[in-house]
């Protein structure tokens, strides 16, 4: 294995360690109660649920924004296509020039795959653990009782609240973060996707949708298939981009 592959598979084991340990960790302690109680009082809780207009601006507009991100994307990536079959128009290269400059074929799907995968994975996975939101406990006026992961697995309730998926899609933009274009500003875009995810992923605390460690776990998961992702499409390209560089000097 050669270095650059090392390092980002030492990064995906870190993070998937991280995501671990955090879910073992809130499973064993009161920290998810104690955290949602700060959100909780007389019987409601901090936002009402479908309450405009945080509704729209912390759920609906990002979702939508994302999702038609996504469709741009797979534009991009078709036209990058006709661009190297020589077929495009005058007008459709004007539109999409600036993207198709800086951003190769590879990195358009990459973002495209990214994009799709994480948050279907992390929707898939609330499938299978059947962990319950706070308000659906009896602790905050529900009519289930406050279970393990292990526990609720077995129980096979209709609750599916863990990892939390809204925020993944927001944190799924930890896939910029590897692009070999766009290496230089990896530190900002990690900071732009960890405040979208966690805007999204706090609007859905506020309303009892969601305990801090669902947000923090779909964080870490998120940005461990990003990088997991990356491994797949980036390691032999950014090799030899290296090796090149290092002839050239």
């Amino acid at each position: 294995m050669n270095q650059m592959n090392t390092r980002l598979f030492r990064q995906w084991l870190t993070l998937l360690t991280l995501a671990i340990l955090s879910t073992l960790t809130f499973e064993h302690s009161q920290l998810d109660l104690r955290i949602s109680e700060i959100f909780y009082e007389n019987g409601h809780w901090l936002l009402e649920k479908d309450a405009q207009p945080y509704a729209f601006i912390f759920y609906d507009f990002p979702k939508a924004l994302l999702i038609l991100f996504g469709i741009y994307l797979l534009i991009a990536l078709i036209v990058k296509y006709r661009q190297s079959q020589n077929s495009m128009t005058a007008t459709t290269k004007s539109t999409f020039s600036r993207l198709l400059t800086i951003l190769s074929s590879r990195e358009i799907g990459y973002l495209l795959i990214t994009l799709i995968a994480v948050p279907t994975i992390i929707a898939s996975l609330k499938g299978v653990t059947h962990v319950s939101c706070p308000n659906h406990l009896y602790l905050f006026n529900g009519d289930l009782p406050y279970l393990s992961i292990w526990q609720n697995i077995l129980a096979k309730t209709d609750a599916k609240c863990f990892p939390a998926a809204h925020a993944s899609a927001g944190f799924a933009l930890y896939g910029f973060a590897y692009l070999p274009s766009l290496r230089r500003h990896r530190g900002n875009v990690i900071v732009v996707a960890s405040i979208l995810g966690w805007t999204m992923g706090l609007y859905k605390m506020f309303i009892g949708d969601h305990f801090f460690s669902h947000t923090l776990v779909s964080m870490l998961l998120s940005w461990t298939l990003a990088c997991g992702i990356a491994i797949i499409f980036f390691t032999k390209t950014e090799v030899k981009n290296t090796e090149i560089l290092n002839a050239a000097v």
